[in-house]
């Protein structure tokens, strides 16, 4: 019994270095490559006082700096008083796509909102935000 326990751990650190060097991704942190296929103008916008009552468009805008065609999956407003529109053939590389949404300032009062984006190049969505007050 305990020349096979010995055996054993002789295996496992046998094949650990063999094992380390396969799944080595050469210091490339997966994450970065990820956060680098867009490149946002502003990720959150201040609009200021707008009149309570007429909708307010805010626009965000982003370039693709990845190698391939960028193709916007899912465009999710946080609620009912923001619509969406956004870029809908993929976006080459190099070239710029765009998100809007449209607030209905129903209400007076500071707001803040946000807008969640998923992509092909990621399966967790960018969430935009923008905020102001209704006057």
């Amino acid at each position: 019994m305990k020349n096979l326990k010995i055996t054993a751990l002789l295996a496992v650190l046998a094949f650990s270095p063999f094992y380390a060097n396969v799944i080595s991704d050469g210091g490339t942190a997966v994450i970065n490559v990820l956060a680098d296929a867009i490149k946002w103008n502003k990720e959150s916008i201040d609009v200021g006082n707008i009149p309570q009552g007429k909708p307010k468009l805010i626009r965000f805008e982003f370039t693709n700096t990845s190698a391939k065609p960028v193709i916007i999956q899912n465009v999710a407003p946080s609620c009912g008083c923001t619509t969406a529109d956004y870029t809908k053939t993929p976006i080459q590389p190099g070239k710029k796509g765009f998100i809007e949404a449209s607030f209905n300032a129903a209400a007076a009062g500071p707001f803040m909102k946000t807008v969640n984006v998923t992509t092909s190049e990621s399966k967790t969505p960018k969430t935009l935000s923008f905020k102001g007050v209704v006057i």
